[in-house]
């Protein structure tokens, strides 16, 4: 099959196209004729070998965690797909080694769910990782209707999913961005700072004239971590998907969030899409063999929403 892969880590110049053996398909596994790959910061964080310590991996290694195709092939024990299904998935793997970014990809039956009718194969392949990622940090912080929200960079990846699915929830969403990002937050519904006006928690704490938000998403770490921290009133709840934070906070909840593949939650999302209350938006799609261009504009920043390659059939 054709795949963007590299043979070693490092920059954007190591991503080129070249013909591999299709994945493997378990017993349990689907294999997927991709349409297109949503291209997350793991992907390049990968590329330059900085999560090689945390996964086995083997080259030529596929990148790509996200997904939307047509079901080719199901192993002997699935059971909720067929040959034909539009599924979409967050891909990762225990296995550094078969990604998205290719013509095929195989994962566990369990990774992916029916795709919603309402996205194209690019809006389908921009929304699971990142909507997982959200859709598990608002689960673990507990975010309900009547709280206040606070979301830093509210109009990137997980960002702007984020500030969706709180809305959805019947919060009450603050978030940051730059100037040319503002009018993208306010129609997603939140109330927008901009991040380069200065004194982010003091603004926050003015909008809701009670001590500041009742939890908040760290995106950064660092830096970001401490603004967010500082954001929250008295007894706040942060969940970080940046870095784990200290293990205790003095007068706050603290929480990590490692994403993990869930076929349950993306029904959940697909449901949420059909409803009209989420959409992913994406900002560019580049064709599969322009994958380094991508990770390039990636890595340059203030990317509003997803960029996605596209796969051809």
């Amino acid at each position: 099959m054709h795949a963007m892969v590299i043979d070693d880590w490092g920059g954007t110049e190591t991503l080129h196209e070249a013909e591999v053996e299709p994945p493997p398909v378990g017993p349990d596994f689907v294999l997927i004729r991709n349409h297109a790959a949503g291209v997350n910061p793991v992907d390049t964080k990968i590329r330059e070998g900085k999560l090689a310590g945390a996964f086995p991996s083997g080259f030529p290694l596929i990148l790509g965690w996200d997904a939307s195709g047509v079901v080719e092939r199901v192993g002997p024990a699935v059971s909720m797909f067929r040959p034909g299904d539009e599924v979409f998935g967050y891909c990762r793997r225990h296995h550094l080694q078969y990604g998205t970014y290719g013509e095929f990809t195989s994962v566990p039956d369990a990774f992916v769910a029916h795709k919603p009718e309402d996205l194209s194969w690019e809006e389908a392949a921009a929304l699971p990782l990142a909507g997982l990622t959200a859709h598990q940090a608002l689960e673990t912080m507990g975010v309900r209707g009547g709280e206040t929200f606070y979301v830093g960079g509210g109009s990137g990846g997980v960002g702007h999913l984020a500030v969706q699915l709180a809305i959805a929830r019947g919060a009450r969403v603050i978030a940051t961005a730059s100037e040319r990002n503002q009018d993208f937050l306010r129609e997603l519904g939140a109330e927008a700072l901009d991040y380069a006006a200065g004194d982010i928690p003091a603004r926050v704490r003015e909008l809701t004239g009670d001590g500041g938000a009742d939890a908040a998403i760290d995106l950064f770490g660092g830096e970001g971590r401490e603004e967010a921290f500082a954001t929250l009133r008295s007894g706040g709840r942060l969940v970080s998907v940046a870095q784990p934070p200290p293990e205790s906070r003095d007068g706050y909840e603290v929480h990590y969030v490692f994403v993990r593949p869930d076929g349950d939650e993306l029904r959940e999302l697909a449901e949420l899409v059909q409803g009209g209350q989420l959409r992913p938006h994406i900002e560019e799609v580049f064709p599969l063999e322009r994958a380094a261009e991508a990770h390039e504009r990636l890595e340059g920043g203030h990317v509003r929403g997803k960029l996605v390659l596209s796969v051809p059939a």
